[in-house]
Parts: C-alpha cells; structure tokens; sequence
C-alpha cells in the first residue's frame, strides 16, 4: 500500500507549468510540522497534474496551509556533472483548502451582508450618573 496524507504549508506559491503536450503540472514544496517539536518541519517534495495543478496555482499563496492525500514516487536523472540524483516526491491525488495565512499583506475583507447596527452609527451622548432620573 502507498497512501500519503500531509497537512502543511506551501513553502512558496504554487507555479504551473506545461509539458509539450500542453499538460499542467506543478511542483512544489509543503512544509510539514514534526510530530513532537512544533519549531521543526520536514520539507516534502509534491508533484500536481492537470486540473489539480490548475486549482493550487489559481488559488493557494505562500504560506497557506492546505492537507493532502497520493502516493510517494521515487526516481531519478543525472545532473549536469554526470551524477546520479535520486528525488521522492508526493503525487496528489487530491487536496483541500484549510488556512489561508494571515498577514498584513492579505487583510482578511469586509463581510459585507453584516448588517451594521444604525445605533453604533451614530455619536452617543455624554452622560453622567447625576442626570439619571433614578
């Protein structure tokens, strides 16, 4: 069995690519807190295809925190020196939105269907103990 599940936050935002035949695909990294010591994190290698690929590039940023679900794929290629490099990366097969990251940089907007209250809206006079009738 090769099933992954990550919940985490993405390193950088998420860039989709084409192959030559026109496929999205984008890689990325999500940084996943260990278990046990929540100032450390592993950084995990993902592959998105397609329409997956299209989603995560349209709508995540750095920073923001989303749970995933594939399968590990090893591989390799030699680099420029002649060298042998061998990758694990995760395959998604599907994710979801959890937390966008909070910043000044993206204020959280306005909901504008809350109706304001007309009281709040206007100057409240001062009042003292002493003028109270009771």
């Amino acid at each position: 069995m090769n099933n992954v599940q990550l919940v985490g936050r993405l390193t950088k935002a998420v860039e989709v690519r084409k192959t030559t035949d026109g496929t999205s695909y984008s890689r990325f990294t999500l940084a996943v807190p260990r278990r046990f010591k929540r100032d450390e994190a592993d950084f995990i290698n993902c592959i998105a295809w397609r329409k997956t690929a299209d989603t995560l590039g349209a709508y995540t940023h750095k920073g923001d925190k989303i749970g995933l679900w594939g399968f590990i794929q090893t591989g390799s290629y030699e680099d420029r020196d002649g060298r042998k490099v061998y990758t694990t990366d995760v395959v998604l097969e599907g994710f979801e939105f959890l937390e966008k990251k909070t910043s000044d940089e993206r204020p959280e907007p306005e909901d504008p269907e809350e109706p304001k209250d007309p009281e709040e809206e206007q100057e409240q006079p001062d009042i003292n103990d002493d003028d109270l009738p009771f």
